[in-house]
């Protein structure tokens, strides 16, 4: 109880001196909880949140109302705010960033864990940038009940992202192009959105798996900087139910590659890259079975 106390005012003092001499505070900053349904992982995603080194707001939406997250919004002491109009994730997530008063937000998924020093590094990275677009870190994944540093998959991203560790690129559009041009190797829940900045909508409907690729590509275009803390900070939850499981698993996410490849090669090369990048996620898939 001491080290959480002394923890809790260590990230207030932090705080407070972000706010006096940085552009980014804590008070510039949202978490915002995208809520499904029912998730059994809610409440670990919130405390998560809660218990950050700096703390900041945390608010809730959700457009499939329902007592379970009202009761965990009203438990928490969390605004829930409730999108009536269109439904859908890309909907739900721009309603998201829309209500948000701050210039800072982050998306944070309801299954997902972050790292209590997660909004601090953001700060710090934020801070020492003319102008950010995409703040987001390393993560790792949560697998029943394990947590994973390591597998083929996320040794991939790493390497796509490399090029970003150097400072000298973070506004390079030409590098950040590259680099999504070979797949997606930023994980949506680990990014921190710099509003002002980021053309709006922010998310576009029709894709169901690849709509936060979709975003980075259009991003990409604008003037300013993709900033990557290689430091792993979010832990991303594989379960059954997950939106991402569901597509591999009934129709597969070929088509939406395959669409995105288009956006930066000619149509033979985008084929070849679909097969390879399939490839390369049912593999990992497959490793995940046989470790357990």
């Amino acid at each position: 109880m001491r080290r959480a106390n002394k923890d809790s005012k260590l990230g207030e003092k932090l705080g407070k001196k972000l706010g006096e001499e940085a552009r980014y505070s804590n008070r510039e900053h949202t978490f915002v909880i995208c809520a499904y349904q029912q998730s059994p992982y809610l409440e670990a995603c919130i405390l998560s949140l809660k218990k950050q080194s700096v703390k900041s707001k945390i608010w809730m939406v959700t457009s499939t109302e329902n007592d379970f997250v009202h009761e965990m919004a009203k438990k928490y002491r969390i605004p829930l705010l409730i999108n009536s109009g269109e439904s859908g994730i890309t909907q739900d997530w721009n309603f998201a960033l829309q209500i948000a008063q701050t210039p800072l937000v982050t998306l944070a998924h309801q299954d997902d864990f972050y790292c209590r020093d997660y909004l601090k590094t953001v700060l710090q990275k934020a801070n020492a940038f003319p102008k950010p677009l995409l703040i987001f870190t390393d993560y790792g994944e949560l697998r029943n009940g394990r947590w994973v540093k390591n597998n083929r998959l996320l040794k991939i991203k790493r390497m796509l992202l490399w090029p970003l560790e150097f400072e000298s690129l973070a506004k390079s559009r030409f590098v950040r192009r590259r680099i999504l041009a070979l797949g997606n190797p930023i994980s949506c829940p680990t990014v921190t959105y710099c509003k002002p900045n980021l053309p709006q909508p922010v998310f576009e409907k029709g894709f169901l798996c690849s709509e936060d690729w979709q975003a980075w590509e259009k991003i990409s275009r604008c003037h300013g900087e993709f900033l990557y803390c290689k430091n792993l900070l979010v832990y991303h939850r594989i379960h059954e139910a997950s939106t991402t499981s569901k597509v591999l698993g009934e129709t597969g996410r070929s088509a939406e590659d395959y669409e995105m490849f288009l956006k930066f090669w000619p149509k033979p090369v985008a084929k070849i890259l679909t097969k390879l990048y399939a490839g390369s996620e049912k593999s990992n898939e497959l490793q995940e079975k046989k470790s357990k």
